[in-house]
């Protein structure tokens, strides 16, 4: 390291190198349970560096529940797991109050007993299975991050991340989420299959003796550390750019839409989507040990950000474009380093 850097510059350079070399141990550590899926645990990570929510979408079996769980774990932060249901009243996650009885006054008085969402990393299972009541409940803790009850207010623990997943075969008899409501997830992520020889060592792992256990490599103070160090990480006037044209030519009935997006989106992208993409941007760039944001790593990390926040319209659906496939358009035409005007 030079010897003329200045000192703060030299303490953001090894706040860059911690954050790097915690999420490559993390990686390590889920290993020894989780068979692949590397990159939705780079894509989770991404989303508790940012201080975000995030929405899984696979079919059952691809052990997204384990992968969470394990995830905790090796952060050293409390997890609980909602199973969501048809029946699933609000009070179920926020939690209710009851009257107590003092045993030695025998004064009687209310005491709240707080629900499963007061946790560091809650596990929202099949969100879309909850009528919507139940589901903003959810929403809103989520984003004001305390719980209100009897008229005191109840903050949620620090760091708070939500991780909620969506079977994306049966849809009878669900509560699909609002576009809305979506919007408030940083990402969507797809989970997909593992390849044949990811298969065939999870069929070794689940069927022998158990193996290693993962362990601790960072704690909540040191996450919420490396949420602030996110923040602090630079972005140039082009990379905000980048990521305003990226979102702006989502917009079908705007100037600047490209044509991919007047034919096949019914609407765009709004504003949170830009802040997103920075976001998430900065964090891409910290675990890869990198001091400054890239277009780059705003390409890299789009399609998580994009892809539930476009609506494909009927001619999309009748030509078998997804909202993946009009993000890949845009990449390919929107250009890196176009110079400022």
């Amino acid at each position: 390291m030079n010897s003329h850097q200045p000192a703060d510059e030299a303490d953001h350079l090894k706040a860059v190198e911690f954050c790097r070399g915690a999420y490559a141990s993390v990686q390590q550590e889920v290993a020894k349970v989780v068979v692949g899926q590397s990159d939705v645990i780079q894509e989770i990570l991404i989303a508790i560096f940012t201080r975000s929510h995030a929405i899984l979408v696979g079919v059952p079996g691809l052990a997204k529940t384990l992968m969470i769980s394990t995830l905790a774990q090796t952060l050293q932060m409390s997890f609980k797991r909602i199973q969501f249901t048809p029946d699933l009243m609000p009070s179920d996650i926020t939690g209710t109050e009851v009257i107590y009885t003092d045993q030695t006054t025998g004064e009687k008085q209310f005491k709240f007993l707080p629900g499963p969402i007061f946790a560091h990393i809650v596990l929202a299972d099949e969100i879309n299975r909850t009528p919507p009541k139940t589901q903003a409940a959810m929403l809103e803790a989520m984003q004001e991050r305390r719980v209100t009850a009897g008229g005191v207010t109840h903050s949620l623990p620090k760091p708070f991340f939500v991780l909620a997943t969506q079977n994306p075969i049966e849809q009878e008899g669900t509560y699909p989420l609002p576009e809305a409501q979506l919007d408030r997830f940083m990402f969507l992520i797809h989970v997909g299959y593992p390849s044949v020889e990811e298969e065939l060592q999870i069929m070794r792992m689940g069927t022998g003796r158990p193996g290693e256990q993962p362990q601790p490599v960072l704690n909540a103070d040191q996450i919420l550390s490396i949420q602030e160090t996110v923040k602090l990480i630079p972005v140039s006037e082009h990379v905000y750019r980048y990521a305003q044209r990226i979102v702006g030519c989502t917009r079908p009935n705007q100037p600047d839409a490209l044509d991919c997006c007047k034919n096949y989106l019914s609407f765009g992208a709004g504003p949170r989507a830009s802040m997103s993409l920075i976001m998430a941007a900065k964090a891409h760039a910290l675990i890869q040990g990198e001091a400054h944001v890239s277009c780059a790593n705003v390409t890299a990390i789009a399609p998580a950000v994009l892809r539930h926040r476009l609506a494909v319209n009927f001619t999309a659906q009748s030509d078998g474009i997804t909202p993946d496939d009009v993000v890949r358009m845009i990449l390919e035409q929107v250009p890196q380093n176009e110079p400022l005007g």
